[in-house]
């Protein structure tokens, strides 16, 4: 599987260290950017980089990273063909209860529930936000991680790509 990485000075030696993980593990790492820290850089230079060889490519995945992560999923969101997932915390209280009664939850398990429920084909981290050794469990499970198939998510993945095609 092809992985394209994009981020800015913000998570700059975070991508570094991903790159180095994904490659131990013999992923197909495209490095998108930034090559050097530059404080002044901006993130949609990167960003856009990674989101164009995912959107262009279905098998392939993305991981981008910013400080929150929450522009440069708004970046990537921009391309067709990205379902680009944010995630920034590992701490995940349930307030209030869900449905089955639980007050907290699998910190790592949103991540998971993209790749399952959404078919998410990129991953933006909030590097600010971010333990690493949190970070190598989230890349590890939601590369890991299958779609469902199920009928339910395969009808709503149909409807955002008609909003994405303006019907």
């Amino acid at each position: 599987m092809k992985i394209f990485l994009g981020t800015d000075h913000a998570g700059f030696e975070l991508k570094e260290k991903i790159k180095n993980y994904l490659q131990d593990k013999g992923y197909e790492v495209e490095d998108c950017g930034a090559y050097e820290f530059n404080k002044d850089d901006d993130y949609p230079d990167f960003i856009g980089k990674a989101a164009e060889g995912v959107s262009t490519d279905p098998q392939a995945r993305g991981i981008v990273l910013g400080g929150s992560g929450q522009a440069e999923a708004m970046v990537a969101n921009k391309f067709s063909n990205v379902r680009c997932a944010l995630f920034y915390s590992p701490a995940v209280p349930v307030f209030p209860a869900d449905v089955t009664g639980r007050t907290s939850a699998d910190p790592l398990e949103i991540a998971r529930l993209t790749r399952e429920h959404n078919d998410a084909n990129m991953l933006s981290l909030g590097a600010r936000f971010l333990k690493e050794e949190d970070v190598m469990k989230v890349v590890e499970m939601w590369l890991e991680t299958p779609f469902s198939n199920d009928e339910r998510h395969i009808r709503r993945l149909s409807k955002l790509k008609q909003i994405e095609n303006g019907k």
